[in-house]
């Protein structure tokens, strides 16, 4: 794993992609990072609603360290800006969310949102083209049906590899606040889509209608304490989803016990310490991710300081607490006044559940392993990008004398974060999005 002792960390650079330009257009930055089910595509979002999909390259004999190199198999276009003008409001075509449905034939299939519209997507190839028809000629004007005389047998030839990306289902209407979250459920038939207030339940197959199952909206809005963050349903129990909220709060439901889930079936919260609490204690505690472990025994929660492991068989308290950049504490003041103490991090773990990883700032992303209880802060930084190049851990000086290297706390760069970030789900493989550029990572081994 990536344990900061040993002999040096095992996380070496893969490969950047993204441009080099200092001034960053809004719209290139990435909003969102996606493995399949298999691991060998990878879907990025960006602020100007289009879709990016990596492929992943097969081992080469000429080329033996190319396996593991993701390189572009489709770019398009999911989302556009709109205007809603009843409510005099433009809809951004930012893309929150990417989930890929598991493969069941040759093509793939992913669900992408804005604020407001979810919509299907079918990836397929084409590498072959039928010509010979009766009725067209073979520049596709129709022929006249009177000069037909003999029937003819169209046939397949091949031609370079295309792929198509076209919009099979569009899902729009149903949510009067901005989507936080969409999750495919394990029966693969259904998902969830959950905005501030509303969680809806939608079927793959029907656009026209989907199910409210939580709403907690309250009559007076004035009375509104607290919002919905993020919904995920769990790996393999179809019925169970959890939801979180800016409370701190995660509460999971059962859907056979109701139509309706307002009421939870568990309640997972961290009882507060006193002595801690000050002006900024309900900002940070604040929910931002949830994600159930591929088992489906523990669920993992990012606030804004720190990553918590929860069994759900226990809702009293975490089993672990793992702390991101505790040295920020003492500087929530000025993270108050920037806005970056409503960054919203993300979360993910690896494909055995035994480490875990989020994003930080300054370009320094945060892993640990759940076995040893070792971590490693490392940093996505062109200066590393040679091929193979291992990745030094980095270290962050809270205060006296600043080691040789160290980067002192005041230096960091808070326009510089890791939100979004992905791991394969099987191999040592992650994906990390900064600002507009995708850094791909693998350990040594691989």
């Amino acid at each position: 794993f990536a344990g900061a002792g040993g002999g040096g960390c095992p996380w070496c650079f893969s490969q950047v992609k993204g441009a080099i330009d200092e001034d960053v257009a809004e719209a290139d930055i990435i909003s969102t990072v996606e493995f399949n089910y298999s691991g060998d595509l990878l879907a990025t979002g960006d602020k100007g609603g289009r879709v990016v999909i990596f492929q992943r390259e097969q081992e080469n004999k000429s080329r033996p360290h190319s396996r593991g190199e993701y390189n572009v198999y489709s770019t398009f276009q999911s989302h556009e800006p709109e205007f809603d003008y009843l409510k005099s409001l433009e809809i951004e075509e930012k893309i929150n969310k990417i989930r890929w449905l598991p493969q069941q034939n040759a093509a793939h299939f992913l669900l992408s949102t804005n604020d407001k519209t979810i919509k299907l997507w079918k990836i397929s190839e084409r590498d072959k083209r039928a010509e010979g028809y009766n009725l067209k000629d073979e520049d596709g004007r129709l022929r006249d049906p009177f000069r037909i005389t003999a029937l003819r047998v169209h046939v397949a030839f091949p031609m370079d590899l295309m792929v198509e990306a076209s919009p099979r289902r569009i899902f729009a209407n149903a949510h009067t606040y901005h989507i936080n979250s969409i999750s495919v459920n394990s029966d693969h038939e259904t998902y969830l889509s959950a905005d501030d207030l509303r969680i809806n339940l939608w079927h793959l197959e029907i656009t026209d209608r989907s199910f409210n199952i939580v709403d907690i909206k309250p009559a007076n809005m004035e009375e509104l304490t607290e919002v919905i963050t993020a919904a995920e349903f769990h790996p393999h129990q179809c019925n169970v989803f959890v939801y979180s909220s800016s409370k701190g709060t995660i509460r999971l439901c059962d859907m056979r016990s109701s139509a309706l889930c307002d009421r939870h079936s568990k309640f997972f919260e961290e009882p507060e310490d006193p002595s801690s609490r000050s002006f900024f204690s309900e900002i940070i505690s604040s929910i931002s991710d949830v994600k159930f472990s591929h088992s489906g025994r523990y669920m993992m929660t990012r606030d804004y300081l720190s990553v918590k492991v929860w069994d759900l068989n226990m809702e009293s308290r975490p089993v672990e607490t793992h702390q991101v950049h505790e040295y920020l504490r003492s500087k929530l003041c000025s993270l108050y006044e920037n806005d970056c103490i409503f960054d919203k991090f993300e979360c993910c773990w690896n494909g055995s559940d035994s480490a875990i990883m989020t994003g930080s700032y300054n370009n320094f992303f945060r892993m640990f392993d759940r076995d040893t209880r070792r971590d490693v802060t490392l940093e996505a930084s062109r200066e590393s990008s040679k091929p193979r190049a291992s990745l030094k851990p980095r270290k962050v000086c809270t205060g006296g004398k600043r080691r040789k290297d160290e980067i002192s706390v005041d230096s960091l760069d808070f326009n510089k974060k890791i939100l979004h970030t992905a791991w394969h789900p099987v191999d040592n493989v992650i994906a990390v999005a900064a600002t507009n550029n995708l850094y791909i990572f693998q350990d040594k081994i691989n």
